[in-house]
């Protein structure tokens, strides 16, 4: 397939807006992130942790949702990949998964709705964290 110059000149225009110091993840990875959040006239940083359970898309239009069960409810957020809502993203585990979308763990709690742990992951301290947009 033949790149057009409209095809170029689009994807010139996003390189700017990448991000490239983010960590690999995958569906099933628990992840920990601080969320910028405006509240009146300042911005604070809201901390969300929360497994992976589905990634869609590339490039700019890439996007991840994140579940975490906060007081005994179930808490769903979907973000861009390449947002700069969030100021910083690492991942805690890597969670062994063979499915592309978890969305079973909606209906599970408890021990059922956790996933097998990969073996031989590096510890959090080692893991990379995205630093702050400037």
């Amino acid at each position: 397939m033949v790149a057009t110059n409209a095809q170029k000149d689009i994807k010139h225009v996003e390189e700017k807006f990448l991000r490239k110091e983010l960590p690999d993840f995958n569906v099933g990875d628990t992840i920990k992130m601080k969320v910028k959040v405006r509240e009146a006239d300042k911005v604070r940083l809201h901390p969300f942790e929360g497994t992976v359970i589905s990634k869609t898309g590339r490039g700019l239009k890439g996007s991840f949702t994140v579940r975490k069960v906060s007081f005994g409810e179930g808490v769903e957020r979907i973000f861009p990949l390449h947002s700069p809502v969030i100021e910083s993203l690492h991942v805690v585990s890597k969670g062994v998964s063979q499915r592309s979308k978890l969305y079973y763990l909606r209906g599970r709690t408890g021990k059922s709705a956790r996933l097998k742990k990969e073996l031989g992951v590096e510890t959090p301290a080692q893991t990379q964290t995205v630093p702050a947009r400037v």
